[in-house]
């Protein structure tokens, strides 16, 4: 699973990807997109403080409830503010 790191996600993690092996994965028992998001949070608190983080799995915006795999591509989408 490799994770896109966008904004502020890319400044917290301290990269612009993470690449989760697929032995990783399986000992995490990541299955879903919430699964992620907690993962995440417990691995880099400072995620948790964003007010909002929307997360796109192969392109499209995902709910926590949504199914992730070894093979998918997914993005951290932080909040963005501009004016």
């Amino acid at each position: 699973m490799t994770i896109l790191l966008f904004g502020i996600t890319k400044d917290i993690i301290g990269s612009s990807s993470i690449k989760l092996d697929s032995t990783e994965e399986k000992a995490l028992n990541i299955q879903t997109v919430g699964e992620l998001k907690d993962y995440l949070g417990g691995k880099y608190p400072k995620l948790n403080s964003l007010s909002s983080l929307a997360i796109a799995v192969n392109s499209s915006f995902a709910e926590n409830e949504t199914a992730v795999t070894a093979n998918d591509e997914i993005a951290l989408i932080p909040p963005v503010s501009g004016g």
